[in-house]
């Protein structure tokens, strides 16, 4: 297809703004799917992804568009809208020249967006902003209008008024995108440029990378050559997203794709490296990503010892998927072997989890989420520590840093008074508050990561109900009065609950720790004490008496059936459970660090 029928756009939105609802409407409208094969969510792929609502990982889909007697090849990449997978819509936007800026018209614009939009900004790519749900009663065009126009400085003409649920304004997408949206920039003669953004696993097939070329073509059977690693593989299939794979025999300059080569190592392939011929080269590579660094660490352990090598094949397998988490073996003296992986933000963590329980079907114990801390020794070495249990012993320590954000916070005016007293129990240091209309402003905060990673975004939410949304972007560390947190159960260090905390807020934390192990843990055959303790000075305890349970003692007669149920409920419970001596502790015992709200 001729370059200058080609346009490569994203859709950037914040959650719940009609993205994924806006993208079958394009789908449909160019009748990509038929009506038989028709869902919702067509481009939400992951079951994850249909279950939550959200979008997880980019997809990408070609639509062909016919106007004025042409076919445009029109590429949308379906992009996340979660803060914790901007690291997705970095990749989506190094693909594209274009973005739809898609607005709720009763929401109004959010934190998040603002910042996936200053990166589109960045890149140089032509912005088309449009205001969903405009059918719904609660719409705000003209407010919602002024914020976009304040923000980004645009003509408020150029905003489209869709409604993706009734159709209305879907040709007018179309036309701009078409209209305002630039080709690609590519030489198709010159020699072959192609960026992986994006990769798959398959099992009978291996590595399946998704690319866009930026120079030169690309067919069947050529000699590709990856220039991180300096290695050749023969293509043995090209094709396009329609929205399922299609095979076709080239790709051009300025098509979106994949392609598969015969690569079955999932070390071979990095997100971001460049493509060309083996025996036609280019010299120069394409800029790539940066790797994001990730901001939370937890610990994952399958719950059963055994479980150990087919936990890692399953990570490996997920990590080229998903190239933004972190991992590497650990061991825990109360958990056995594991991994200690970081991530992007906590609901990040989440979905890894969750993925990785469902396509390996090994049940995992994670640990309490930490943070990165920075400590400067007496001797002038600074050593960054994610797990709680790997600091260096107290009188080496000259300063006890930790990593502060900048969180900058949309909410409706009237809820300002409560967020402030929030962010003041979270030791933040104010910066601003800027309007963007009479009811809808932005307050800046420096607040350290650690007080903002557990619960402070459904606070956020609690308080403002529903309608206060959160963007954050690392600063730096600050010198802090901070300790270690040692939790014993039974007499016995259980290193997978230990934690850093602020000293003011050591001893209420510890008191409350140990009250929600005291209900997390079951009664046992004998008394257990739990107590908390800042090197070797206990400042808080709690005792569970000990108590017999016979789970069938409320069975009357000879109710076999009903005991047997009982009894593989209780079995059941038991696989997620960790002993730490002769007490069995349960997962939810491990996250009791999340709930300590002090």
């Amino acid at each position: 297809m001729n370059i200058n029928q080609i346009r490569n756009f994203c859709i950037i939105a914040h959650i719940d703004h009609g993205k994924s609802t806006l993208a079958d409407r394009l789908l449909e409208k160019v009748n990509a799917v038929s009506p038989r094969k028709f869902r919702d969510q067509v481009l939400d792929n992951m079951d994850l992804e249909r279950e939550r609502g959200i979008t997880i990982k980019a997809s990408a889909v070609a639509l062909d568009y016919r106007k004025n007697g042409e076919t445009y090849s029109l590429n949308l990449i379906d992009t996340p809208g979660h803060v914790d997978f901007s690291y997705e819509v970095s990749r989506s936007l190094g693909a594209c020249e274009g973005v739809l800026l898609l607005v709720d018209a009763s929401q109004g614009i959010e934190a998040q967006t603002i910042t996936n939009v200053y990166m589109a900004i960045e890149k140089n790519l032509e912005i088309i902003p449009v205001l969903s749900k405009i059918d719904l009663k609660t719409a705000r065009p003209k407010e919602v209008g002024e914020e976009i126009v304040s923000i980004l400085g645009m003509d408020s003409a150029e905003i489209i008024e869709v409604s993706a649920k009734t159709g209305l304004g879907i040709d007018d997408i179309f036309d701009g995108i078409i209209a305002k949206i630039p080709p690609p920039k590519g030489d198709v003669n010159a020699p072959l440029r192609a960026l992986i953004f994006d990769s798959v696993y398959d099992d009978y097939r291996g590595v399946i990378v998704y690319i866009r070329i930026f120079d030169g073509s690309i067919k069947v059977g050529d000699n590709i050559f990856m220039m991180k690693i300096n290695r050749s593989f023969e293509v043995v299939e090209l094709g396009l997203f329609k929205p399922e794979m299609t095979p076709v025999d080239t790709l051009g300059a300025g098509s979106v794709g994949y392609c598969i080569a015969n690569i079955k190592s999932i070390h071979d392939v990095h997100i971001g490296d460049t493509v060309t011929l083996t025996k036609r080269r280019s010299t120069v590579a394409l800029p790539g990503y940066n790797r994001p660094l990730p901001m939370v660490f937890c610990g994952l352990y399958p719950t059963d010892n055994t479980d150990f090598m087919p936990l890692r094949a399953a990570i490996e397998r997920l990590w080229i998927n998903d190239s933004s988490f972190s991992y590497e073996p650990e061991t825990s003296q109360a958990l056995g072997f594991g991994f200690r992986c970081g991530f992007l933000g906590l609901l990040h963590m989440e979905i890894v989890q969750e993925r990785l329980e469902r396509e390996s079907n090994v049940g995992l114990v994670q640990t309490a989420p930490t943070v990165t801390y920075e400590i400067l020794t007496h001797d002038g070495k600074i050593i960054h520590v994610d797990n709680p249990e790997k600091l260096p012993s107290v009188g080496t320590i000259k300063e006890f840093r930790e990593p502060v954000v900048e969180a900058k916070i949309i909410l409706p005016s009237e809820y300002i008074g409560a967020i402030m007293k929030l962010t003041d129990e979270r030791r933040a240091t104010y910066k601003s508050t800027e309007y963007l209309s009479e009811k809808r402003a932005i307050l800046t905060y420096d607040i350290p990561l650690g007080e903002i990673i557990f619960d402070f975004y459904d606070k956020l939410k609690s308080l403002t109900r529903g309608y206060g949304t959160l963007d954050y972007e690392f600063v730096g560390y600050v010198p802090e009065d901070l300790v270690k947190l040692d939790i014993l159960v039974a007499g016995k260090k259980v290193d997978a609950l230990s934690c850093i905390v602020h000293r003011k807020k050591a001893e209420a934390k510890g008191r409350k720790l140990v009250q929600n192990l005291k209900k997390d843990i079951a009664r046992h055959m004998f008394e257990i004490p739990i107590q908390a303790a800042i090197g070797g000075r206990v400042i808080a305890r709690e005792t569970i008496r000990q108590m017999a349970k016979n789970v069938t003692a409320k069975c009357y007669g000879g109710d076999v059936t009903r005991k047997r149920k009982l009894l593989e409920k209780q079995k059941e419970g038991k696989k997620r459970m960790k002993n730490v001596g002769n007490v069995e502790i349960p997962q939810s015992a491990f996250l009791s660090v999340l709930s300590t709200d002090v």
